[in-house]
C-alpha cells in the first residue's frame, strides 16, 4: 500500500543531500517506468544534483538529458537473449546504501492495483554482488542501448574499450 511513498521519500532523501553538498546516487533497474509521480520526483532530484542511472528494460515515459530537467538522468535497456525481471533498487543514503529487491516496475498498475514487495538487502556480501549487477549492466556496450532526450535511442559501442556484454 505505501511502496511509492518509500520510493517517494527516499528519492527526496537523495535530493537532500544533494542540496547539502554530499554525494547523491540513485541506480534502478526496472522493467518499466510510468509513474508520473515518480517521473517527477526523478525530474527533481536531478534538478538537486543526484546522479541518476536507470536500467529499464522496457517503457520508459521519462525523457533523460533534457537541461534543466534532467541533466544527471541515464537511461539504458539492455535486450538480449534472456529475458531479465529483476528489479533492484539502490540509494546511496549518505554512505550507508540501501539495496531493495522488489517485483515492482514505477507503473501506476503495479503501485495501485497489484500486491508487490520490495525488501533491503541487508548483507554486505550479498549487497558487493548486487552491485556488481548494477555495475556490469551499465557498463554493456554490446546490447544495451541509450535513451536520447528526444525520445530515440542509440546503441552502445566499445569505442576503444573491451567490449562488455552483461549478459
Amino acid at each position: 500500500f505505501d511502496l511509492r511513498e518509500g520510493l517517494v521519500q527516499r528519492i527526496r532523501r537523495e535530493a537532500q543531500q544533494a542540496r547539502d553538498g554530499h554525494p547523491a546516487r540513485i541506480i534502478a533497474k526496472i522493467n518499466g517506468l510510468e509513474d508520473p509521480t515518480l517521473i517527477n520526483e526523478l525530474y527533481a532530484a536531478s534538478q538537486a544534483g543526484v546522479q541518476i542511472d536507470l536500467i529499464v528494460r522496457g517503457l520508459c515515459c521519462l525523457r533523460p538529458g533534457v537541461p534543466g530537467v534532467s541533466d544527471r538522468i541515464r537511461v539504458v535497456s539492455i535486450i538480449d537473449r534472456y529475458l531479465e525481471h529483476a528489479r533492484i533498487y539502490f540509494f546511496h543514503n549518505a554512505g550507508t546504501a540501501e539495496y531493495w529487491l522488489a517485483s515492482a516496475d514505477w507503473m501506476p498498475r503495479n503501485l495501485d492495483n497489484r500486491v508487490e514487495v520490495a525488501f533491503p538487502i541487508l548483507d554486505g556480501a550479498l549487497q558487493a554482488q548486487i552491485r556488481a549487477i548494477l555495475d556490469i549492466q551499465l557498463a554493456d556496450n554490446q546490447k544495451a542501448h541509450l535513451l536520447l532526450s528526444d525520445g530515440r535511442s542509440e546503441r552502445l559501442t566499445p569505442d576503444g574499450s573491451a567490449a562488455i556484454r552483461s549478459q
